[in-house]
This record gives C-alpha cells, structure tokens and sequence, in this order.
C-alpha cells in the first residue's frame, strides 16, 4: 500500500484503477469463450489482436506520462515528488 506513495503524484489516479485493464480481459474472455472449440491457435491470436487494438481505441494515456522516463531510470520518488525536486525545494 505504502509503495503507492513512490510514484509521481500524477501516476496516482491511473494506479488506483485497475478498471481498464479488467474491461480489456473480460472482453478477451467473453470472446474466446463464446468461440471455444471453434478457434484454431492461430485465428483466436488473430481475433485476440484486433480486440486488442479496437480496445487500445477507446484507452487514455496515463496521466503524467512524461514522468514515465523518471520512473524507468529508477529516480525515488517520496510523497509524489522526486528526490531531486525536493532537494531543490530545501535548498531554495
């Protein structure tokens, strides 16, 4: 729960929804289910692509996606704000 608060304040709202994610499953898994036995490997990788991009369609970029380079070089962040910011912030 705590690690929440090591991500950048704007990253909050989209960590604490995982609604997109689950809506994207359940249509995968309506939609092999209803064609089970039906599908060869190949055309259910088929039709799971498309799905998958009609979906991606209807997706929003994460908010504050600008501070995802951040993140991937594995800058700290405290409370939401990287370390460096709030070193700024004393040193002023």
């Amino acid at each position: 729960l705590l690690t929440f608060y090591a991500f950048p304040a704007e990253h909050w709202r989209s960590i604490r929804s995982t609604n997109p994610i689950e809506s994207v499953f359940a249509t995968f898994s309506l939609r092999t289910s209803k064609t089970r036995g039906c599908l060869s490997r190949q055309t259910g990788l088929a039709m799971i692509y498309k799905l998958a991009l009609s979906a991606q369609k209807n997706m929003q970029r994460l908010s504050g996606y600008k501070r995802l380079k951040e993140v991937v070089r594995g800058i700290t962040f405290i409370d939401g704000v990287s370390e460096l910011e709030q070193q700024l912030q004393h040193a002023a």
